[in-house]
């Protein structure tokens, strides 16, 4: 047995799992190739990181690439130094349900790793009702979790850390776990309200009203038997600086901010506005800075990531309360977070996604929606997972769960992005998507720093007009107008003239840019 820290025993409160505790190297004993295994951690926090990091310095001191790999089960994305680092070693066969790294996405592209993607809200009920181990031989559970938590309570529950994610399902599923525990982080006992997943018809309603309702526990309960070791982590997450907002990102914020303050004045937003559910990336923060330099007071938020700007929104007293599933801050983020920890902890509380991400909560309490695409369309499907139609990007996460459900469904995404060759770059806004993730059924607003397209009511071939001349870059608003118009006088002409579209060009733009290195075309 390895040696027990004092930080360690003041935070293991169920002595029956001292007896457990072992060096993260002494659990390799317990990996055989092909097992299920599930982590902890969402967005990059709360994963654990001794024990991968111990496996991966193994395959690769002992030259076991392609040898040791283990079909991978996490909520959504965690720490490149882990997980993309697994995918550099061919540690992993199969991954579910979202990705984020350069490694594990090559890995996807070129087949070495067989990737499924799922809305967040339904892969943990999925893993419940075992679908992800119907075809495993002996026990469908899977083999073995490794979770991180900050603490662990006297009846052996599990005090999680920055993330929720899945792994209250994904440790009602183990037959076997290990638990990292975490003391160069605070306890964050008390920030989270954990419940777990029933199988119908024995399922339960979520008795939420407002992001600052709670309903479960602080702790994960676990069968104390499953656990087989426990191991001391000194490692925080890997998370990196924030991008910052840069001048695109600063106009679609105020486009969206005048558009909610549209909305309040006409009566169809309260003062406060409802819920927002904000993505991940600079648009998003710089869309969440808004709010807080914003007219908008005693805001709140049911989302499923907090980034650093709402540190900011909480300061400036105008958010009232958040509810998430993780909290991804930048170094920096966080050490402002543990700084001022009683004043936070009071104003938000983490979820599992099963929870954060519920439709129904979500359609129920009207949240604001806004999400980011890879591209849009000119009927509004979004695309939000695909390159060019078959190259992986990551996952979807829980962008659609929020879009479908929300009261104001909102996808935000500059005109185009710059390449090294063209200062305009590749076209957002297409004729047609390559992939549709969200569908022209469900997305209300699309918006660039060009402008604001209000969708709501519109028929097609409205929506096309109003997306090309308020949302386009300038460079391929002709393009765009001119693959429209001919459209619609061939397909009026033949008949099926509802959602024009002439199947021939519909992905020319796309093509060029594969062969040609542009999107922009001679002629259509």
């Amino acid at each position: 047995m390895a040696s027990i820290s004092a930080a360690l025993k003041s935070r293991v409160r169920r002595p029956q799992y001292l007896e457990k505790v072992m060096k993260a190297e002494d659990t390799i004993k317990f990996f055989k190739p092909g097992q299920y295994m599930g982590w902890s951690g969402f967005t990059g926090v709360g994963y654990p990181k001794m024990i991968p990091t111990a496996l991966a310095d193994h395959v690769e001191k002992n030259n076991l690439q392609g040898q040791l790999k283990f079909n991978l089960f996490v909520g959504a994305s965690t720490g490149a130094e882990t997980e993309d680092r697994w995918a550099s070693l061919d540690m992993i066969d199969r991954r579910y349900p979202h990705q984020v790294g350069k490694n594990i996405k090559k890995g996807i592209n070129a087949g070495r790793i067989r990737f499924a993607d799922k809305h967040l809200s339904m892969f943990p009920q999925d893993l419940v009702y075992g679908f992800y181990t119907k075809d495993k031989e002996g026990s469908k559970n899977l083999d073995i979790a490794i979770v991180e938590a900050t603490a662990i309570q006297e009846d052996g529950s599990v005090i999680l850390g920055a993330s929720v994610g899945a792994s209250p399902e994904l440790l009602q599923m183990a037959d076997k776990i290990i638990i990292e525990v975490n003391t160069s982080i605070p306890s964050f006992e008390g920030l989270h309200d954990i419940t777990m997943c029933r199988q119908p018809p024995s399922r339960l309603p979520y008795l939420i009203l407002g992001p600052e309702d709670r309903i479960g526990t602080a702790g994960v309960p676990i069968d104390p038997e499953k656990v087989i070791a426990v191991v001391e982590s000194d490692k925080p997450d890997n998370t990196g600086p924030n991008a910052p907002a840069d001048d695109m990102s600063e106009a679609i914020a105020g486009h969206l901010i005048e558009f909610l303050s549209h909305e309040v004045n006409q009566g169809r937003l309260p003062d406060n506005l409802l819920p927002i559910q904000s993505g991940i990336g600079n648009i998003a923060n710089a869309v969440v800075g808004g709010l807080a330099n914003g007219p908008f007071h005693d805001v709140s938020v049911f989302t499923e990531v907090l980034q650093d700007t709402f540190l900011d929104f909480f300061e400036s007293e105008k958010l009232k309360y958040a509810s998430a599933t993780s909290i991804r801050f930048s170094p920096d983020g966080f050490k402002r977070f543990y700084d001022n920890w009683e004043y936070y902890r009071t104003m938000l509380v983490l979820r599992s996604q099963q929870v954060s991400n519920s439709p129904e909560i979500i359609r129920r309490l009207g949240c604001i929606a806004m999400n980011t695409p890879v591209e849009v369309d000119i009927y509004a499907h979004a695309n939000s997972t695909m390159v060019c139609g078959s190259g992986m990007l990551n996952g979807i996460g829980g962008s659609a769960d929020f879009l479908r459900n929300g009261k104001l469904s909102i996808m935000h995404t500059p005109s185009a992005r710059p390449t090294k060759s063209d200062p305009t770059g590749i076209s957002c806004v297409v004729p047609f998507v390559t992939h549709v993730d969200q569908t022209e059924h469900d997305l209300d607003v699309i918006v660039t720093e060009q402008g604001l397209a209000d969708l709501r009511g519109l028929c097609p071939r409205d929506r096309a007009l109003v997306v090309i001349d308020k949302c386009a870059h300038p460079d391929y608003k002709p393009m765009l107008k001119e693959y429209y118009e001919s459209s619609l006088k061939d397909c009026l002409a033949a008949g099926r003239g509802h959602e024009p579209h002439n199947l021939e060009r519909a992905f020319k733009m796309h093509i060029n840019l594969m062969k040609n290195g542009t999107m922009k075309l001679d002629s259509w």
